[in-house]
């Protein structure tokens, strides 16, 4: 089995870019029981789990038939990971992991030198032999020939050792040489080295020991002294990076010279006290400083240096005499095979031996020594593993080498018995190897084993527990192609289990195999290599470099461009590219000259006619990424993208459904906008954009003004960082497009779309119709301070005063004489009518980013509101804002055309960059420039918001204006790749929730008091509520205006008039949590609304400026959380004050329905935070009142301020059903009544009428006068019999669904009486008999109930 398709499998039961829906609790654990296989078993078994779930499904819709369980959703909602961040939390990499594993400095031994002093035929006068002793010399007896020649010949057989290890350095021999000789001898070789490390070989067997001040022995040049050489010297010759082999008795006390000097510090010195002279110093000696060699006649004389170069041979000759198998030693010289050929018997002993080597180290050494001895440099590697060899073979003849830097003891690692064994199991078919040269050669299971080992430790291990001791043998195991995809698939699923383990993978050497893996063309391993690789990137993007280098990013675009392969693998494929080209132009260029724009584009195009039907929307948000990337300040990457349509690709995913992918495109988008940062002024950047450039750009500006009502902050927050792009670029369009929005028009300079519309508050027309979205002009942008709303899309017409210029306009037009924006008098006429149609145009675009910054400056998500803020200090808005607002301040005419700057949230001061500016339009000739003439205003004016008086002086239109450069510096971070990178740096395999079992527990505990709950309703009669049972003082100055209860827990959830949320737990009668819904001065509630109730609930707070706020842990103190807003309802109908927003929420749907005072009611899908519908309410009236079934997903009722009443089916084409007038007044409540029925319903107006509609029968079956007028709330009860009413006059009455009156409570002023203010807003719990009230007076209370049963 495939990890790639482990990958799917756990994805789709994750739903990352769904809903948030639950998955099984039996997958949760699917990845760790599947066997690792082959592809194809996976997709089988994939299949048959879908089968198993849809059975399951099956069996749950049957049991749906149970009372009550059908109004019980399955579904949760914002409930994503983009919900859980705050704000806009992107994932950064843990500091210091990133980059670690890699080595800063890796080196190479260049030169050798080999120094032999055995003066063979004579002993040393310090050595007393035994008999028989060790003879042998690099496997060379020294008496089987003349002195000399056996000198030459060991000399000439260790550097063939040697040359196994590193055949690429040079080497130079000194035989019983003097001082002078090895001093000529580390000169060279060092003079040679340059840079390079140099290894000095000395085998002092011929010479007395070292001496206790660190000196060696050589010869004069007669023979007939022994010459001390001190180390020091040779150090000084040799110079650094040097490596030493000492192969005589006593060669630890070179080592403990070494380490004795002065300079070094001494003996013992820790870490942080060495010298980068002691760093760069290796020394391996064969034996303490006490110590003489071995001389056992069955080990050679330098079994040290045997062990260092041919450990494979002295290995088995050790250990033949220890085997069982009572082998001839000899034999060990005819093992068949070469030792770089690992199918061979002696090329895998080589391969088992390096991995057991590696192996021990890893798991004994300090990973920073272990990463300087071991992958440094491959000599030394090598030399080291030989050393733990040498270790285990002279400790067992009571002999201990020593090294610098010294190492652990490691003889009697229990990986040593692996490898006895596997010497055993070679060394058993050696015999018939050797008779029979036919014969198959069995490998040895080692390596297999070793892989199991290692999957046992994946189903058991973690972060807390030990590193798995395998993982050497792991990277071993990638050089082997029978044991490759095994080992790939179990990497993996290891490097899976965080960035801990990706950091351990690549520490340990991992990187160059993976990284050669990208040249096979077999297509087994491309799935699960794009999953290691996307894994490696999401840890270290520094990876990139090398990627491009070897042209690995090639292995992905092919991959990407199969479309055979599944949409989630291609992701990783894109979201690797993306890593290869975020912010590295060698890996743009290698990109773009591979085609990768039109694969992207294709596949854009190519998701939604998938042939699976899937949605594909992890491949497209991570198309559109790989994108934004890829072009980002690319002027050539920008060209092919344009050519090849682009924009209009893009804007096609800007409707997806899945938030992150619409964000995606967004950015991608903005990327295509050029950021002119090269040192040349705003002008200048405008006045050198060609033509063609200029309407690219502003075609892709009124794709991203689409989405500028957007349901999820994602999408808002990356139109904001486009916008910023676009201003910075376009710096004096968009500040002359501000100042004649801001400037109140002469004539007709503006005309709106639909004359009729105009505010009388307002001297002249502020409506615009949003393009896009509907014609009808009762929709669009808001001021800024909430009133008359403006369209984002200006009708720009050629009269007399037009903003675009016309003949006999240059001067009236207030931007008639600007070489861009408008046309002189005489140029407009000798061009005719075209070019000033395209400058209308132009204008256009530019006043409806501005307008779009407005918006984004007011939006309801405080990371977005800040953003847009952003947007008008760029495009220099701010400036004119405050020249036009000013008026206070003494001398200036004021406009009230957005009047409200001072609506703003205040910003921390920027010095130098929100300077009040206007030089821009002190430099425009003709009335433009004469418009702004004004007087000093005051040194400090006391209204001044403080982000806008940062930097400003007391001389008016004398203040510089930011240059390019200071702009470039505000220019906003797009935060949505940063933040879809974390999805690759968590575990796709494992289970994303670590309390899921806590999770379903809870839920399903709730599903069964909820059905407890609704049968208790259902099956009784309510006799009264008016059993108080508690009551709060909010001691708030204004009154309560809604209020909910929690249907699980004793907490009521309310709301003032100010939008101070309150929790209050009735049971301990205490507030244990308080907060504001928002800061802004616009005050004022519309509804509350719970969502996901059986699970996490969030509280869902209505504006009446048709804001909507949700809120996370909204029950603990201090730590509730925003998880998303939006502006649920845009505008509002001429003449009215407000928006008065009305919404609903529907859980089976997901759905939020909002209305107010527009001709629509917004259909608000949470699950894609996407307006999915826009149902016309045709009414002379607003909508004062609407409510969504609860029982039944497709109905929603409204309730207007002329006192009708209409029903709609979604179902249905029209969707409007049925439509009726039952009352007179404004309809202040409406609801479903309680119970399945969906129809029949309830309303009530504000005169106190209660009606009982049927939706079959065009008139009231039942009218009840609950109030003699002042009704103002009404509450249904959802599963019992039973309605409430409120009444300003201090009084609640209940109601039975025949009229009959069941309960009243009244204000008695006695000592034990109830205390009601007037009621403002009723809400009856989901699954009780409890009614909570809230007063005007700040009084909150619940009654309870008293039901009969066995109705």
């Amino acid at each position: 089995m495939a990890l790639g398709d482990i990958v799917l499998c756990r994805q789709r039961s994750m739903n990352s870019m769904g809903g948030g829906h639950l998955s099984p609790p039996g997958l949760s654990h699917l990845a760790s029981n599947l066997p690792l296989e082959l592809i194809d078993d996976l997709s089988r078994r994939n299949q048959v789990e879908d089968a198993h779930h849809l059975a399951a499904a099956e069996e749950d819709s049957s049991c749906t038939n149970e009372s009550g369980a059908t109004f019980l959703p399955n579904t949760s909602y914002l409930c994503d990971l983009r919900h859980d961040a705050h704000e806009a939390t992107v994932a950064v990499s843990e500091p210091g992991v990133v980059s670690r594993w890699r080595m800063k400095d890796r080196m190479k031994t260049g030169w050798v030198a080999l120094c032999m002093c055995l003066n063979i035929g004579v002993d040393p006068p310090d050595v007393i032999k035994i008999s028989p002793c060790a003879r042998l010399e690099c496997w060379i007896d020294p008496f089987s020939t003349a002195s000399v020649k056996a000198l030459e010949a060991i000399a000439k057989n260790l550097q063939t050792q040697y040359e196994r290890w590193q055949p690429r350095a040079r080497y130079k021999v000194s035989l019983d040489p003097t001082v002078e000789d090895v001093k000529k001898l580390c000169l060279s070789c060092r003079k040679n080295a340059k840079g390079e490390r140099v290894l000095f070989h000395y085998n002092g067997h011929g010479v007395p020991k070292p001496t206790v001040n660190g000196e060696i022995w050589v010869f004069n040049k007669n023979f007939t002294q022994y010459i001390p050489l001190s180390v020091y010297d040779l150090e000084l010759w040799l110079g650094n990076p040097s490596i030493y082999v000492f192969d005589c008795s006593a060669a630890g006390m070179i080592v403990n010279a070494f380490c004795e000097r002065s300079e070094w510090g001494s003996g013992g010195a820790s870490s942080g006290s060495l010298t980068s002279a002691m760093k760069e110093c290796i020394l391996l000696a064969a034996c303490g400083a006490n110590e003489t060699l071995p001389q056992n006649s069955e080990l050679p004389a330098d079994v040290f240096t045997s062990c260092l170069t041919t450990p494979i041979k002295i290995a088995l000759r050790w250990f033949c005499p220890r085997s069982l198998l009572q082998l001839d030693s000899d034999l060990i010289d005819r093992i068949p095979g070469r030792q770089n050929d690992r199918k061979t018997p002696l090329g895998e002993l080589n391969w088992i031996f390096t991995a057991i080597t590696d192996t021990i180290a890893w798991n004994v050494l300090p990973r920073e020594l272990f990463q300087r001895l071991f992958r440094q440099d491959l000599l030394v590697a090598s030399l080291f593993r030989n050393f733990l060899l040498a270790e285990r073979i002279m400790r067992a003849a009571n002999c201990c080498p020593v090294s610098y830097p010294r190492l652990p003891p490691t003889h009697q690692h229990p990986m040593w018995h692996a490898w006895d064994m596997a010497a055993e199991i070679c060394l058993s078919q050696l015999p018939a190897l050797v008779d029979d040269p036919n014969a198959e050669f069995q490998p040895s299971p080692f390596f297999t084993e070793q892989l199991t080992a290692f999957e046992v430790w994946l189903d058991h291990g973690s972060e807390r527990k030990k590193p798995p001791e395998q993982l050497p043998i792991v990277l071993q195991v990638l050089l082997s192609q029978s044991h490759r995809f095994r080992a790939l698939v179990l990497l993996g699923r290891f490097l899976d289990m965080g960035a801990w383990a990706v950091d351990l993978a690549l520490s340990v050497g991992i990187f160059p195999y993976v990284l050669k893996l990208l040249q096979t063309t077999a297509t087994d391993l491309r799935q699960i290599l794009v999953f290691i690789w996307t894994k490696i990137l999401a840890l270290d993007k520094s990876c990139q470099v090398d990627l491009v280098k070897d042209g690995g990013h090639s292995y992905f675009i092919h991959f990407l461009e199969n479309p055979d392969i599944h949409a989630e693998q291609r992701a990783m494929a894109a979201y690797v590219l993306a890593v290869i080209v975020d912010g590295h132009q060698q890996g743009q260029h290698a990109c773009i000259q591979a085609g990768l724009i039109g694969i992207c584009l294709s596949h854009i195009q190519a998701a939604p006619n998938a042939l699976d039907g899937q949605t594909e929307p992890q491949l497209l948000q991570w198309l559109c990424l790989c994108l934004g990337k890829l072009w980002d300040g690319v002027v050539e990457g920008v060209s092919i993208a344009l050519h090849d349509d682009a924009p209009a690709i893009l804007g096609k995913v800007l409707s997806e459904p899945q938030p992150e992918v619409r964000a995606a495109a967004v950015f991608a988008l903005g990327t295509l906008l050029k950021v002119r940062a090269d040192g040349t002024s705003s002008e200048g950047a405008d006045n050198d954009m060609d033509e063609d450039t200029s309407a690219a750009e502003q075609r892709i500006a009124n794709l991203l003004l689409t989405v500028l009502w957007d349901g999820s902050p994602l999408v808002r927050a990356e139109l904001a960082v486009a916008l910023a792009r676009l201003a910075f670029s376009h710096n004096r369009m968009f500040r002359q497009a501000a100042a004649a929005y801001l400037k109140p028009p002469s004539h007709s300079a503006v005309v709106p779309y639909g004359t009729g519309y105009r505010n009388p508050g307002y001297p002249y027309s502020s409506q615009f119709t949003y393009a896009g979205l509907q014609s009808d002009s009762d929709q669009g942008l808001q001021t800024l301070d909430g009133g008359t709303p403006y369209r984002s899309v200006m009708r720009i017409v050629r009269s007399s005063g037009s903003l675009s210029g016309s003949p006999g306009s240059s001067g009236n037009s207030p931007l008639s004489d600007n070489p861009v924006l408008g046309e002189s008098g005489g140029n407009a006429s000798s061009n005719g009518g075209s070019r000033q149609w395209k400058r209308s145009e132009e204008c256009n675009m530019y006043v409806q980013c501005i307008m779009a910054a407005y918006a984004l400056a007011r939006d309801s998500f405080p990371r977005v509101a800040s953003l847009g803020r952003k947007v008008l200090r760029i495009g220099g808005a701010d400036s004119a804002q405050v020249m036009v607002s000013s008026r206070a301040g003494g001398g200036v005419v004021g406009y009230p055309r957005n009047p409200s700057v001072s609506a703003l949230p205040p910003t921390p001061a920027m010095a130098g960059v929100l300077h009040r500016s206007t030089s821009w339009v002190a430099s425009s000739s003709g009335t433009l420039a004469s418009t702004w003439r004004i007087t000093t205003p005051p040194p400090s004016p006391p209204t001044r918001p403080a982000f806008l008086a940062a930097g400003m002086t007391t001389s008016g239109l004398s203040a510089v204006s930011p240059d390019a450069a200071s702009i470039a510096t505000l220019l906003p971070e797009s935060t949505i790749y940063k933040w879809s990178c974390g999805h690759f740096s968590r575990p796709l395999l494992e289970p994303s929730h670590d309390d899921e079992e806590e999770i379903i527990a809870r839920r399903e505990m709730r599903e069964k008091l909820a059905l407890k709950g609704i049968e208790r309703c259902q099956h009784s009669s309510v006799s009264k509520v008016s059993d108080q049972i508690g009551s709060l003082d909010t001691q708030s100055d204004v009154g309560t205006k809604a209020v909910l209860l929690h249907p699980f827990k004793p907490l009521v959830c309310s709301a003032d008039e100010n939008e101070t949320i309150r929790i209050w737990d009735y049971d301990a009668n205490e507030v244990i949590n308080t907060f504001e819904n928002h800061i802004n001065p616009d005050k004022g509630i519309s509804k509350l609304c719970l969502l996901n109730e059986l699970d996490d609930s969030l509280l869902l707070v209505g504006s009446s400026d048709g804001s909507v706020r949700v809120w996370k842990d909204y029950t603990q103190k201090d730590k509730h959380r925003l998880a998303t807003s939006w502006q649920a309802v845009q505008g509002h109908r001429p003449g009215a004050r407000g928006v008065s927003a009305v919404v609903d929420w529907q859980q089976m749907t997901g759905y939020l329905y909002a209305s107010g005072q527009i001709s629509f009611i917004m259909a608000w899908d949470l699950d894609r935070e996407q307006l999915v519908s826009r149902i016309p309410s045709p009414s002379d009236s607003y909508v004062s009142a609407l409510a969504a079934c609860q029982t039944h997903h497709a109905h929603v009722i409204t309730g207007s301020g002329d006192g009708s009443v209409k029903i709609y089916d979604l179902r249905s084409r029209e969707m409007l059903v049925c439509a009726m007038k039952p009352h007179t007044t404004k309809v202040v409540g409406l609801d479903f009544q309680p119970g399945s029925d969906f129809t029949k319903i309830i309303s009530a107006s504000q005169v106190g009428d209660l009606k009982f509609l049927d939706l079959r029968k065009s008139a009231p079956y039942l009218e009840v006068d609950a109030h003699k007028g002042n009704l103002t709330s009404v509450a249904v009860h959802r599963y019992a019999d039973v309605i409430a009413t409120g009444s300003g006059k201090q009084l609640i009455k209940t109601f039975s669904s025949s009229g009959e009156l069941l309960s009243s409570v009244r204000y008695h002023n006695s000592f034990l009486g109830q205390r009601i203010g007037p009621v403002s807003s009723l809400h009856f719990h989901s699954y009780n008999v409890l009614l909570a009230a809230g007063a005007s007076d700040s009084m909150i209370s619940i009654y309870s109930g008293e039901s009969i049963q066995g109705r």
